[in-house]
């Protein structure tokens, strides 16, 4: 009887904390923004930090990352990254759809939102919709003392080749324990995330920051040689669940959060 007693509190608390975490989770939204010409990047950047990132604030979503690729100054096709969080997933669509009745953003983002065909103001927007990891639900703007110019942040895509391998990628980050080991090695995670809609499925994205490049392969080069890494990596049931690894290099823009 006592036996049983003990199982039906587990459960219940079990489910309890469950749908705790669940309710503490925030969802992401990554928007990228592709762009080929300085006029564009200009349009681009004044519309996120005087309409885009103020409208935000009223509806009081803080925490908001702006960030240029580092391969921009070579790249044919630029890139502008924005993280948006959110308590809500329905709060996405709702939010972005009332952003273009609101009276600041009509007026500060004017040139952005008139923009022709012709000359338009970005060539293609991508949304990457994600909801937080079991293990580390929340965003975490990291500690950083060096300046914008010298500060790296890392953008990572984890592809599976079928859900099931993905599941277990997700898993060994969560339950295997990657997540702590990032932290113990000090790679100031922002967030990481399941990606629930997107170009690239399945998939799982993760973003984290240093002080410099130099330090960011200093932070790799002891995760690599790591024993419980080394240990976690091992594992016949982690094997081959990553089967297309995407890293971009990111720099926060002036009027980034971060």
């Amino acid at each position: 009887m006592k036996y049983l007693i003990f199982l039906a509190l587990t459960i219940i608390t079990g489910n309890s904390f469950s749908q705790e975490n669940k309710k503490d989770k925030d969802f992401y939204e990554m928007r990228i923004y592709e762009f080929h010409s300085a006029d564009q990047q200009k349009l681009i950047d004044g519309f996120i930090s005087t309409a885009l990132i103020p409208y935000l604030h009223s509806k009081k979503i803080y925490k908001i990352g702006a960030f240029t690729a580092l391969a921009n100054d070579t790249a044919k096709i630029k890139k502008i990254f924005v993280l948006i969080p959110y308590k809500k997933l329905a709060d996405i669509p709702s939010i972005n759809k009332s952003m273009f009745a609101d009276k600041n953003v009509l007026l500060n983002g004017e040139a952005y939102l008139n923009a022709t065909s012709e000359n338009p103001s970005y060539d293609r927007m991508m949304s990457i919709i994600m909801e937080g990891f079991r293990f580390s639900p929340t965003l975490t703007p990291p500690s950083l003392s060096n300046s914008i110019a010298e500060k790296v942040y890392e953008l990572r895509s984890y592809e599976s080749a079928s859900e099931k391998k993905y599941w277990k990628k997700v898993e060994m980050f969560n339950e295997g324990g990657e997540i702590p080991l990032f932290a113990r090695l000090g790679f100031n995670a922002v967030f990481y995330a399941e990606v629930i809609s997107g170009p690239s499925m399945p998939n799982l994205m993760y973003m984290t920051s240093f002080e410099s490049m130099a330090s960011r392969d200093e932070h790799w080069k002891s995760f690599s040689n790591d024993p419980e890494w080394k240990k976690l990596s091992s594992l016949k049931e982690y094997e081959k669940t990553v089967s297309k690894n995407n890293i971009t290099f990111l720099k926060a823009t002036s009027y980034s959060e971060y």
